[in-house]
């Protein structure tokens, strides 16, 4: 697998995108800006993804001709004997580049798989693979081929508790060894998502390393009772079913971080992996040493990622969950961000004189690196008409964990309210990808790809939604924030007459949850040609909405198009506006 910088200009990230996902589908590691391009706010991350590349990919067109930042990464390239130049338009290469032969692949504009793309493959592999020196005659034989990276997906810990409500605690378990696993660099690790695919299911561990293509699989089981637990792990060789480690620890509760690390370093030494001191340090840190604290953050994230959005009960519990646990360990940084986010819904989405930026300055006062506490802060600066400020808490953020799903979620809303839909599209799809309960952000994506006119995804986005959404109403029927979204899916899937059952279930559920009514008028008004109801269901969220970014978010919503000239959206939006103190938008 090779490092890659792919270098574009904005006006082709179609091309790019299309081609990142085609490299990265052979196995290579694809950085692409991620069509933030072309401005200096990004010059860090993108100076630093530069030099790590092993080979430059950069597209000329007519477009990237024009393009002082591709030139720029070009030159790096080229001077660094790393340049894979491509071609997606009639266009010959600047001067200082016509000696490279460039490598077709103007089928991409087509929306085809190029038919030289192999060629750039070849290219990219003879690019990255190590300059060997010539043998002397008196030189010992030359090593065999080094081994390939391991890899291991780690399957979701069943919990054995017998009480589903213990889950939150198998499940946390099973992701902190994620997290311990993914710090280990000589070390390939399936996602989260991924690797939760398989929760709930019998399956064949063979089976499951041949459809991911990793070369083992950990699986196991959590049993927790009063104040003792049993862990009990096993690591297989993927390919042959053979248990390389495998061990049970009976212990009490208080050792359960102890018994993380033990089995992340057992799973090191299996596979004979070297462990770096601060990969070991990192291991190590845990945030917190009480176990009751950790105890009381897991159930506070579950209702985070799993419960009602918009609902207030949720996001009270997060609340009173989270101060319990800052009150065992005041000193628990991801408890305290965790705290500030529930206090952050209360404050905006349910009008409660709650400030969450104390609680969020906290959490960097302990930990000035946690990206959800840039969040919390760029939120308020939005809230305050400081688009700028905002935006660059944001850029923080996503370069302290690009992974995090709170951190896409933020970024694609705040990008999305700034009007610029195309560019949110992939924070959406990736705060999507990292969460296999989220069925808002796949809903998002729904009204994203049918904006800028890219029909297949949006049905794609739809399949996903309500799969996720009817997954969460089997385990809870009165969800109606799947319902809502649900409905949405169900509008783009043409099942109009289930889209109106959900509708009407969802409104007799939980009539006063403002966001799921705004859920509701946007698949009235788009897909069930209901402008009536579509209104009706927005009433409240006008009169009792103390968000301003809200606002903004409606006021850019394509979903709200078919009744937005209505003289009565008008009038209730204008004195919504009024009402907050909502004048001209903010920067971006």
């Amino acid at each position: 697998m090779a490092r890659i910088f792919l270098s574009y200009a904005r006006a082709d990230v179609d091309c790019a995108r299309k081609l990142a996902d085609l490299v990265a589908r052979a196995g290579h590691d694809v950085w692409w800006d991620r069509e933030l391009h072309g401005g200096s706010r990004f010059s860090t991350e993108i100076d630093k993804a530069l030099n790590d590349a092993e080979a430059v990919i950069v597209l000329w067109s007519q477009s990237s001709l024009e393009s002082a930042w591709v030139q720029d990464e070009a030159a790096e390239g080229r001077d660094s004997g790393r340049l894979v130049p491509a071609t997606i338009d009639a266009v010959r290469p600047p001067l200082g580049f016509r000696q490279y032969q460039a490598v077709d692949l103007t089928d991409l504009n087509n929306g085809q798989q190029p038919e030289r793309l192999e060629e750039l493959l070849r290219a990219i592999v003879k690019m990255a693979a190590p300059v060997e020196p010539k043998p002397s005659r008196d030189a010992a034989p030359t090593k065999e081929e080094a081994a390939p990276k391991p890899s291991i997906c780690v399957l979701p810990f069943a919990n054995m508790s017998g009480e589903a409500e213990q889950e939150y605690f198998s499940d946390g378990i099973s992701e902190d060894i994620i997290t311990d696993l993914s710090k280990v660099s000589a070390l390939s690790v399936i996602a989260r998502n991924t690797a939760f695919m398989f929760k709930g299911q019998t399956v064949d561990v063979k089976d499951v390393a041949k459809t991911l293509g990793v070369s083992h699989v950990l699986e196991g089981s959590v049993r927790k009772a009063g104040d003792r637990v049993r862990i009990t792990a096993q690591l297989i060789d993927g390919a042959k079913g053979d248990h390389i480690w495998a061990d049970r620890f009976d212990r009490d509760l208080t050792d359960i971080f102890t018994i993380q690390d033990e089995i992340s370093k057992a799973i090191v030494d299996a596979l004979r992996l070297k462990l770096l001191p601060k990969e070991k340090s990192a291991i190590e840190a845990r945030g917190t040493s009480s176990v009751e604290a950790y105890s009381l953050y897991l159930m506070a994230r579950q209702q985070w990622i799993g419960g009602f959005y918009g609902d207030v009960r949720k996001d009270e519990a997060i609340v009173r969950l989270c101060k319990q646990a800052t009150a065992l360990d005041p000193d628990y940084a991801h408890a305290w961000a965790l705290l500030a986010l529930g206090q952050l819904e209360l404050r905006f989405l349910h009008g409660m004189d709650v400030n969450a930026l104390p609680a969020a300055e906290r959490a960097l006062e302990i930990d000035p690196n946690l990206p959800e506490a840039h969040c919390i802060k760029a939120r308020y600066l939005e809230e305050e008409g400081r688009g700028d400020e905002a935006e660059s808490q944001i850029r923080t953020a996503l370069r302290l964990d690009p992974e995090s799903w709170e951190v896409n979620r933020e970024a694609a809303r705040l990008i999305f309210r700034h009007d610029h839909i195309r560019d949110a599209i992939p924070y959406f799809e990736k705060a999507a990808s990292l969460m296999d309960m989220d069925f808002n952000n796949p809903a998002m994506l729904i009204t994203c790809y049918n904006a800028v006119g890219d029909a297949a995804k949006a049905l794609a986005a739809a399949k996903v939604t309500l799969e996720r959404a009817e997954r969460t109403i089997a385990k809870d029927p009165t969800n109606c924030s799947a319902l809502a979204m649900g409905a949405s899916a169900l509008n783009a899937l043409g099942e109009l007459e289930r889209a109106r059952d959900w509708v009407r279930r969802a409104l007799l559920l939980d009539p006063e949850n403002l966001l799921v009514r705004y859920n509701l008028a946007c698949a009235l008004a788009l897909e069930l040609g209901d402008p009536e109801g579509a209104l009706e269901a927005l009433q409240p969220f006008f009169e009792q909405i103390t968000s301003t970014t809200m606002i903004r978010h409606l006021e850019v919503d394509p979903d709200l198009d078919p009744i937005r000239d209505d003289p009565r959206f008008k009038a209730s939006l204008e004195a919504t506006k009024q009402r907050l103190k909502i004048s001209a938008a903010p920067s971006a």
